[in-house]
């Protein structure tokens, strides 16, 4: 008799740390973390905390924490320790010699699902401009661990051999990844030259990561695009044309999530795809209405948008996750927010409808009957507008058109009920 035997990949086991010096809430941040091992692929084991009014300058945490730390490490064989903070190479050298586990910082984690979810080739050029600016500064510090050849979270990336090479072949890979980087954003910036230029109209949409963007794109516009329950499940931008109630199209775009306390070389990377928001003509704010923590999300999208100059850009402020809520989100919409459920796919209307109202009036759908003797309007509406019917009539030529809003003073005399 023949014995089947499943193997199975055990997750590593990660515990993770945080210092509680009252800069965040700790407790949320350590949520966040834990989401982030998640969608990394590791499971927590434990957590420790430690309240001080500063960071150990060596260590990050005093020295008998750690050593309490060293202990639970050997109890549990944890395989990884992660930092919910950003360590200095001689913070990192001086854990691992206490602990004797590979540490890693928040940081490197996030830079790890980001080099694990890039697909295309500005995607990957972003997080690997993003994960050597990270460890430029770090090359003197680190010394051997830097040829380490660890397996587990935090080793994705630009490759051993880039990280055993000196300072001037990072700066030098760094240069080139700029001006390639360079030449995708102006490519980008002249397709949205030539969309402004021909009048399409643009809608961006923002919000925490895993709020549900990816999900709301696929329900809008069947647009195909991985929608999974982790943070940052996706990182490139997908755009696709949408219908509006008002007879309108605009180019809906969707963006990479955002999360509290994101590495400032993240944001720097992926400025060019954050920036597809500021040159949108309407902005649609995402936010994860069952999040406990909803306030401080709203908070940081509202940031940075603001650092990317969207000030002044209509907003649409949208709770999604309605199904979640005990009142399905009855207390919300009598605040005014744009209520909906993007897996369930409903309140979309109603954000449609305010998404027509926020955008600047480029055309108004209108009923007109126009003289056989005007016919030759009817040719000005159909270059600068849609029509949608038509039908000749005794007394002249009826249209259902969107006409252009440069028409609508002339186009006023032909209208009718």
């Amino acid at each position: 008799m023949t014995e089947l035997i499943e193997n199975i990949d055990e997750l590593p086991k990660v515990m993770l740390v945080s210092v509680d010096t009252g800069e965040y809430d700790v407790e949320h941040s350590l949520e966040e973390l834990t989401e982030l091992c998640r969608t990394a692929g590791a499971e927590v084991e434990a957590v420790a905390t430690q309240k001080r009014p500063a960071y150990d300058s060596s260590t990050c945490v005093g020295a008998g924490r750690l050593e309490e730390i060293a202990q639970i490490c050997k109890d549990l064989a944890i395989d990884q320790v992660i930092f919910d903070c950003e360590l200095s190479a001689a913070q990192i050298r001086n854990i691992e010699k206490v602990l004797d586990v590979n540490t890693i910082d928040r940081t490197m984690l996030i830079l790890d699902i980001f080099a694990k979810h890039a697909k295309t080739r500005e995607g990957k050029l972003q997080v690997e401009l993003a994960q050597h600016r990270y460890r430029l500064p770090r090359l003197a510090g680190m010394g051997t661990a830097l040829s380490r050849l660890g397996g587990g979270i935090g080793t994705r990336g630009p490759g051993e051999t880039k990280l055993e090479t000196d300072r001037r072949h990072i700066r030098q890979r760094i240069q080139r990844l700029e001006e390639e980087l360079k030449e995708i954003v102006s490519r980008r910036d002249i397709a949205r030259k030539r969309r402004q230029k021909d009048g399409v109209l643009c809608a961006a949409i923002v919000g925490y990561t895993n709020a549900g963007k990816s999900t709301l794109m696929n329900a809008l516009t069947d647009a195909g695009v991985l929608a999974e329950n982790k943070l940052f499940a996706t990182l490139e931008t997908t755009s696709r044309a949408l219908a509006l109630p008002d007879g309108r199209s605009v180019l809906l775009t969707d963006t990479v999530g955002l999360i509290s306390r994101l590495p400032h070389h993240l944001v720097e990377a992926f400025k060019s795809t954050l920036e597809e928001a500021s040159s949108a003509d309407v902005i649609i704010m995402l936010l994860d209405a069952s999040s406990k923590q909803v306030k401080d999300e709203e908070e940081v999208v509202s940031e940075l948008l603001s650092s990317l100059g969207c000030q002044g850009i209509p907003t649409v402020t949208v709770m999604n996750k309605c199904d979640l809520l005990d009142d399905g989100g009855q207390s919300l919409i009598r605040h005014g927010r744009v209520v909906i459920s993007a897996k369930n796919k409903t309140g979309l209307s109603r954000l449609l409808e305010a998404v027509s109202k926020a955008l600047p009036e480029t055309a108004r759908r209108q009923r007109l009957l126009i003289p056989f003797s005007d016919i030759g309007f009817a040719s000005k509406i159909r270059e600068e507008g849609r029509v949608f019917s038509e039908e000749y009539r005794e007394n002249g030529l009826f249209l259902d058109a969107l006409v252009d809003i440069k028409l609508i003073t002339a186009a006023s005399k032909y209208l009718i009920e």
